[in-house]
């Protein structure tokens, strides 16, 4: 359980914001809420009562060093991450504490990686990007399915999902993202990420059942094409995701996700299926759970608990697989996840 630390949620009233502060509540850690639009924070502050408000701005630096004074660690949930992600990592090396965001915007997070791998490791402080569903999921099941090889020649991340409510973040985060591509597509091939202008290949994927052989959309890259070869070495990751999922994302009128449950999750699920290949070998780790959004809190708070604890393995900027003990991490987010992990 937490111990009553100070942990500044930046975004606190978006969609992920509102189940990360949730789960570090339910740790014992203190969620400090922090954002843009003071008027939301006020807002989610009457359905929390008792924890301490502090607006803050991506383009007001002392702003966000106030939101961060005297906090053990800041989870930026707020995006596009492509505008808030640098300032807030800023703050938190000028406060010397752990940064960790939920990112899936693959260009944000290879940005982190490209302007902050000296500066975070010279302040000897973790900043883990992707800590959420896409990114670092993937990549903790990509590491444990590893095990002890040291190489591999092939990573595949297959995303069954039910369904895909993208949220308000969601939409946004892609708009910038698909501005910032120009109109192409983004793949992890020849130990390099490469742009190109072909469509997606339509494939069949055989997911563990009971799901089964899906159709899937090929090269339908995440933040696991940053993550997982941050420091795994392979020459080749492709992710893939399940047509229905797919198209649920780009119609304009897709809603956004409706609660079923007391917790705020929606009904929709997932299954993640991960395959490392090297050579005539393959190993797989495979993970179930219900509501992608929802996940990514149990997910960024056992990182922020493990860091806090002394149990990360390095500083400076670095990917969930790289920080911590990827099967063990796994098996602690029990009952949000099930598993099937190689032995």
């Amino acid at each position: 359980m937490g111990s009553g630390q100070a942990v500044t949620v930046f975004g606190a009233y978006g969609h992920t914001g509102r189940f990360v502060v949730a789960r570090l509540l339910e740790r014992g850690l203190v969620p400090v809420l922090s954002g843009r639009d003071e008027g939301k924070l006020k807002e989610l502050a009457l359905s929390r009562p008792g924890l301490e408000l502090r607006p803050a701005s991506v383009d007001d630096p002392a702003s966000l060093d106030r939101a961060l004074a005297g906090s053990a660690a800041v989870v930026n949930c707020a995006g596009p991450f492509a505008t808030t992600a640098a300032p807030v990592i800023e703050a938190a090396l000028r406060a010397g504490i752990p940064y960790l965001d939920v990112a899936a915007e693959i260009e944000a997070n290879a940005d982190t990686f490209a302007q902050f791998t000296d500066g975070a490791r010279a302040a000897g402080v973790p900043v883990v990007p992707a800590m959420a569903f896409y990114g670092g999921l993937g990549d903790l099941l990509a590491t444990a399915a590893m095990g002890d090889w040291t190489a591999a020649d092939e990573v595949h991340i297959a995303y069954g999902l039910s369904s895909w409510h993208p949220t308000e973040g969601t939409r946004a985060a892609g708009a910038v993202s698909r501005e910032r591509r120009g109109g192409r597509r983004v793949r992890y091939a020849k130990g390099q990420l490469e742009y190109v202008q072909d469509a997606a290949p339509r494939l069949q994927w055989t997911f563990p059942e009971p799901m089964g052989p899906q159709a899937v959309i090929g090269e339908f890259s995440m933040a696991d094409v940053v993550t997982v070869p941050s420091h795994l070495d392979v020459p080749e990751v492709r992710c893939y995701m399940t047509e229905v999922a797919a198209r649920d994302l780009s119609a304009p009128d897709t809603p956004a996700p409706s609660a079923v449950d007391e917790d705020g999750r929606s009904a929709q699920t997932f299954l993640v299926d991960v395959v490392v290949r090297s050579g005539d070998s393959e190993r797989r780790a495979v993970a179930r759970g219900r509501d992608i959004y929802a996940v990514t809190a149990p997910l960024v708070v056992e990182a922020v608990e493990r860091i806090l604890d002394g149990q990360s393995r390095t500083v400076g900027v670095a990917s969930a697989g790289e920080v911590f003990d990827a099967a063990d991490f796994l098996r602690a987010l029990s009952p949000h996840v099930s598993l099937e992990l190689p032995r």
